[in-house]
């Protein structure tokens, strides 16, 4: 394997950079940034408490004003670095805590004389001492302020059975499309193709009905069964399965081996690269999905992270500190499932399409 700074750091020339290496490291940094900028500053958001999430303009790392503890006082005051002008007219700036605010006044105590009469300042003559703070208190109290655990659970849950399916019933389905020779296969494969023309939302109200006539609202199996089987998989699968070599199966057969068998131990090992991709596929589907669990899922107690998330954004408050670190929580599953199994993407899909 190449050096990774070797990889990064070569050049059309041999000798010296030319245009084109130049236009195309800038691609590559404007691009790297587009798409991870976002991510970086909700990482950053997360770590914020929420008094700092208020703060205007907003900062990218996590600054906090400070407080102290002044005598007198039962709470902690904020602290402001304040300009003071003096009885002789001279100007200085030293460190006040701010007692209350009324309209554009402030009333400010020095915290290291508490005993002074406290000032009265415009609050365009102060500025809040920030410090850094990394509140990751925002992602250890989420667990005991909310069912964060069951909400995973359900996710996790959704997720694994509802792929294992998917790839089960695709796997089949594309078996028999691309290695059994019967009537009307052909327009069998085109109707499942011509389903991905079909917006989700149109079928919401049927798929609701069905639900609910089979008695699995506000179930999880609600939300796995009803999208197990899906024509992207299927043709996937199909036109990959079109590259096995049909005497290997005619050799199976003549050893005997049954129907079952012939899928389980040739071609589903076979057909490993574009399972995977199905895979990564189906995890991605399943982990976002917000619209099918929307309708299905009405008790909290089944909820999904992201209903979980949706759920927490209340009328006139929303706790936008353990929010964003849900939020985090939430990228970290699908981000690692993306970032080992991205190598199967490529080999997966350009191998399904060479017949």
């Amino acid at each position: 394997m190449a050096n990774p700074v070797q990889f990064l750091t070569r050049t059309r020339s041999a000798y010296r950079m030319g245009w084109t290496d130049y236009f195309s490291y800038a691609y590559l940094v404007v691009g790297l940034f587009t798409m991870f900028a976002p991510v970086v500053w909700l990482v950053m958001s997360s770590l914020k408490t929420e008094s700092a999430l208020a703060q205007f303009p907003p900062t990218f790392l996590p600054y906090s004003q400070k407080s102290v503890s002044v005598p007198g006082y039962d709470q902690p005051l904020p602290l402001y670095l304040t300009r003071i002008t003096g009885d002789d007219g001279k100007t200085s700036e030293r460190p006040m805590a701010q007692v209350m605010r009324l309209g554009i006044m402030a009333t400010m105590v020095d915290p290291a004389k508490p005993a002074e009469k406290p000032v009265q300042v415009n609050i365009n003559e102060r500025k809040p001492v920030n410090e850094l703070e990394f509140a990751t208190s925002n992602y250890t109290e989420i667990f005991g302020k909310f069912s964060f655990g069951t909400y995973l659970f359900n996710s996790v849950f959704i997720t694994v059975i509802a792929t294992l399916l998917t790839l089960l019933i695709n796997s089949m389905a594309a078996f028999a499309l691309s290695k059994y020779q019967f009537k009307g296969q052909k327009w069998v494969f085109g109707l499942i193709i011509a389903t991905l023309m079909i917006p989700p939302t149109i079928i919401l109200v049927p798929v609701f009905l069905v639900i609910n006539t089979v008695g699995l609202l506000n179930s999880l199996w609600g939300v796995i069964l009803p999208a197990i089987a899906t024509p992207t998989g299927v043709f996937l699968l199909r036109q990959y399965m079109l590259t096995i070599p049909d005497e290997l199966i005619e050799a199976a057969r003549m050893d005997h081996a049954s129907e079952w068998r012939i899928y389980w131990k040739i071609i589903l090992p076979l057909s490993a690269p574009a399972l995977a991709v199905l895979a990564i596929f189906s995890v991605m589907w399943r982990w976002n999905d917000f619209l099918l669990p929307l309708i299905v899922l009405s008790k909290s107690e089944y909820f999904t992270l992201q209903l979980a998330l949706n759920s927490f954004q209340g009328e006139l408050n929303t706790q936008w500190h353990y929010l964003l670190a849900m939020t985090v929580i939430t990228l970290i599953p699908i981000t690692l499932v993306f970032a080992f199994l991205q190598k199967y993407i490529t080999t997966g899909i350009a191998s399904a399409g060479v017949k």
